[in-house]
């Protein structure tokens, strides 16, 4: 079987909250982080606040569920887009659920709301099943081996002013 194109992504990441001080005891270290992308703002984060991290940053396990949701949307916009379907509006509710089991645990499930609005006249059948088809060509959701699952709203512009 031919090997596909291979793409690459780097990054550097550090843990800033070292200068509050060492891992000296579980409950009083930082868990801020900085994370720099070549050419891209930098992104603070923290772990989240169940593991004392910082309420008001980001953490691995939002970080995950985003590029789920924002992977399944641009799949699916390039879909429609070679398909000459017109989407006028896209929004997405995703949900996500980690089952902590000891020291560690998994993701067990995900479940993607997308909320989509096709241009008047647009094929509604065909929009509702490019779902299932940005689903199977999404790289992120095809690298994660939990489900990952969606209940789509697809409308059309003449059936509905505007997504909620």
């Amino acid at each position: 079987m031919p090997r596909g194109k291979d793409h690459h992504y780097a990054l550097d990441l550090t843990w800033t909250g070292a200068a509050a001080g060492p891992t000296s005891h579980y409950k009083s270290y930082s868990r801020e982080y900085r994370v720099d992308f070549e050419g891209k703002p930098s992104m603070t984060g923290s772990s989240d606040p169940a593991f004392l991290g910082d309420p008001k940053l980001y953490n691995p396990e939002d970080l995950l569920l985003v590029a789920l949701s924002s992977c399944h949307m641009l799949s699916y916009l390039a879909l429609a887009a070679l398909e000459g379907i017109e989407v006028l509006a896209y929004e997405d509710s995703a949900q996500g659920t980690m089952q902590q089991q000891g020291r560690g645990g998994r993701f067990t499930d995900v479940l993607l709301r997308p909320r989509v609005v096709l241009a008047p006249g647009s094929d509604l059948a065909r929009g509702e099943s490019l779902h299932e088809d940005a689903h199977k060509t999404c790289f992120i959701a095809n690298s994660v081996n939990f489900p990952v699952r969606h209940a789509a709203d697809v409308t059309c512009r003449d059936q509905q002013a505007s997504v909620r």
